[in-house]
C-alpha cells in the first residue's frame, strides 16, 4: 500500500500542535514508499533490522534522520554507527559501551534512549527500573563522551485493555520524571518515546513527545 497522504497530513497537524515528533516506521516498506513520504517533507524514519536499514540508507537521501527502533545486538552497532540519528532500544551497559566505542571510531556522538520493559509480555526487551538506575549511575562515572542517553523508550502491552496500556505508559513517565533532574549535563533527558499506531493518543496524553507510527501511514504490513 502506498503512503496514505491524507492520514499522514492530519497526523502531522495533530502531533505538531502537541510538540510531538513522528518517527515513521518504515520496516518492510519499499524504498519508493519511503521516498514518497520524504517528498511530502518527512525526515524521521524508523527501522527494526540493521541490514534493511543499511540498504535503505544507501538508496535514499542523506538528510533522512534514521532511527533504529528494534533490538540491537552489540556486534551490529558498527554497521549503523556512522549515520544513525537515534538508537531507541538500548537495554544493557554492554551495548551502551559498544555504541560509545563505535562513536569514537566514527568521530561522532550517538544519541540513545534506554528501553524500559513496561509490557506484560515477557518476550519484549527492556530494562526494569532498578537496571535503568544502575546504568545511569554507571554512565555518569564512565565518562563515555561519544554517546548520549537523552531519554527513555517503552512499548506497551499488545492488548485491547487501554486502561492497562495507559497505566504502563504512566509508569514509564514516572521513571522519566525521576531521572530527568538527575541526568548529567552531557546527556540531558529530553525524549520520552512511547506510542505506536494503536495507542499513540494515550501515550501522548501520558507524556510522550515521540511516537513511532507505521500502519496508519503506510498501511498494514
Amino acid at each position: 500500500m502506498p503512503v496514505n497522504k491524507a492520514a499522514y497530513q492530519q497526523l502531522i497537524i495533530d502531533l505538531q500542535s502537541k510538540n510531538v515528533t513522528l518517527v515513521a516506521v518504515s520496516k518492510a516498506k519499499q524504498v519508493q514508499d519511503i521516498k514518497a513520504l520524504y517528498d511530502l517533507g518527512h525526515r524521521n524514519f524508523g527501522e527494526n533490522y540493521v541490514q534493511e536499514l543499511v540498504e535503505k540508507a544507501g538508496q535514499l537521501p542523506k538528510d533522512i534522520h534514521w532511527h533504529f527502533i528494534g533490538h540491537l545486538q552489540s556486534n551490529k552497532v558498527k554497521s549503523i554507527a556512522y549515520f544513525v540519528q537515534l538508537i531507541h532500544g538500548v537495554d544493557s551497559l554492554k551495548l551502551l559501551k559498544e555504541i560509545n566505542k563505535q562513536g569514537q571510531k566514527n568521530n561522532r556522538i550517538i544519541n540513545c534512549l534506554l528501553q524500559v520493559h513496561i509490557a506484560e509480555e515477557e518476550t519484549k526487551f527492556g530494562l526494569d527500573e532498578k537496571e535503568v538506575n544502575l546504568i545511569m549511575n554507571e554512565f555518569a562515572n564512565l565518562g563515555m563522551e561519544n554517546v548520549k542517553i537523552i531519554g527513555l523508550m517503552g512499548i506497551a502491552s499488545f492488548i485491547e485493555d487501554m486502561n492497562k496500556v495507559r497505566m504502563e505508559f504512566r509508569y514509564l513517565r514516572t521513571i522519566f520524571n525521576k531521572l530527568a533532574p538527575l541526568a548529567i549535563a552531557h546527556s540531558p533527558f529530553t525524549i520520552l518515546s512511547m506510542g505506536m499506531s494503536a495507542d499513540y493518543k494515550i501515550a501522548i496524553e501520558e507524556g510522550s513527545n515521540m511516537v513511532r507510527i507505521g500502519s496508519l501511514i503506510f498501511g498494514e504490513r
